[in-house]
């Protein structure tokens, strides 16, 4: 089994930054990928980024509505998974979480039935 703990969520500006934390334990070294995905009110669960737990780091997926503006990081020796978010909008205002799995396929990192570990989730408001 492998634990999931999200923080940094909270209230920011339109345009502010925010950087999101998961904590990760138990068998992670079981893990092959780290997502971040988010749901918004009355709206689906969404892809945001992923990144390799034992690859390359220099391999990072992005949804296309959060390219060039959120950055995804790991930091494998505190089990952390990072999302910095910059120039934030109110549509980023969503229940923010992060998954892990087994498996690592680009066909499948997005969808969010490809992951079998959640977190809780950090709400993350924007205000115009």
């Amino acid at each position: 089994q492998v634990q999931l703990v999200e923080s940094g969520g909270g209230l920011v500006q339109a345009g502010g930054s925010l950087t999101l934390s998961c904590a990760l334990s138990g068998r992670t070294f079981s893990i092959a990928v780290v997502g971040w995905f988010r749901q918004a009110p009355g709206k689906e669960r969404e892809f945001v980024a992923a990144i390799p737990w034992s690859w390359s780091a220099a391999s990072t997926y992005y949804a296309d509505s959060v390219k060039g503006l959120f950055t995804i990081s790991r930091d494998i020796a505190k089990n952390t998974v990072y999302l910095q978010m910059n120039s934030l909008k109110p549509e980023d205002t969503a229940v923010y979480y992060c998954a892990a799995d087994q498996v690592l396929t680009i066909a499948t990192m997005k969808k969010d039935s490809s992951y079998d570990y959640w977190g809780q989730g950090t709400q993350v408001t924007v205000s115009s």
